[in-house]
């Protein structure tokens, strides 16, 4: 027959050396006691926790100890289930052995298993902002794709802001004393811009504009040209 207040004593013997620091006796009629499970700590010091409690019953080891989460810390409530679950199967695996050892260090392997899978979503989180910063930079760095349309419409603002910067050079030109130009002067002076533009669209060549004050940069497959 067995004697399973000699085994249980045997038992709580053993556990309180193995966890002198983690190990609370909470009460001897029915045998109660308290363990506290703690990760290795991770790349980044992260750690989870959990204070398991167990209760013996009259025919332990035979049949299972009662158990449960008393508190907790850094775990989820997915977490939380799986860690009971996990109890409830190393105990069923163990019937007819002692096995508060065997339940403490198969919760202890899984909190190690949490702390990683939170390194890999700290790792992949880190990953992804990444490379939405590398994306955003490509954009930046592509600007405008531009068509007939939106390049006709910049073409026009263009033309202006040279024209006025043309009429408040000419009028510092004259009050400087030098001699004012025709319109036919001025004319001849830029006239082979009002189609090099053009040209480079209907050949369905693809570019982007970079317009900075009063100059215009336009890449064309690759090439730079500048006016």
């Amino acid at each position: 027959m067995t004697d399973y207040v000699e085994e249980q004593r045997n038992e709580l013997e053993a556990i309180e050396s193995i966890y002198p620091d983690s190990f609370t006796v909470l009460s001897e009629d029915p045998t109660s006691f308290t363990i506290t499970v703690a990760s290795d700590a991770g790349e980044n010091g992260e750690t989870v926790e959990a204070t398991l409690k167990f209760t013996y019953v009259a025919k332990y080891p035979d049949e299972p100890p009662l158990w449960e989460i008393c508190s907790q810390e850094n775990l989820e409530g997915g977490d939380l289930e799986d860690i009971l679950t996990l109890l409830k199967q190393q105990a069923e695996e163990n019937l007819g052995m002692v096995m508060i050892f065997t339940l403490v260090t198969a919760v202890q392997e899984k909190l190690n298993e949490i702390v990683d899978a939170m390194k890999n979503r700290q790792e992949e989180e880190t990953l992804r902002k990444a490379k939405e910063a590398e994306e955003a930079e490509k954009v930046a760095f592509q600007g405008t794709v531009v068509t007939i349309e939106n390049f006709l419409a910049w073409k026009v603002k263009f033309e202006l802001e040279m024209a006025e910067f043309k009429r408040k050079k000419q009028k510092e030109e004259e009050q400087a004393g030098k001699p004012k130009l025709t319109g036919k002067q001025l004319f001849e002076r830029d006239h082979n811009l009002d189609t090099s533009d053009i040209q480079f669209l209907e050949d369905g060549k693809e570019c982007s504009i970079i317009n900075i004050s009063y100059y215009a940069i336009l890449f064309v497959e690759g090439s730079l040209f500048s006016y």
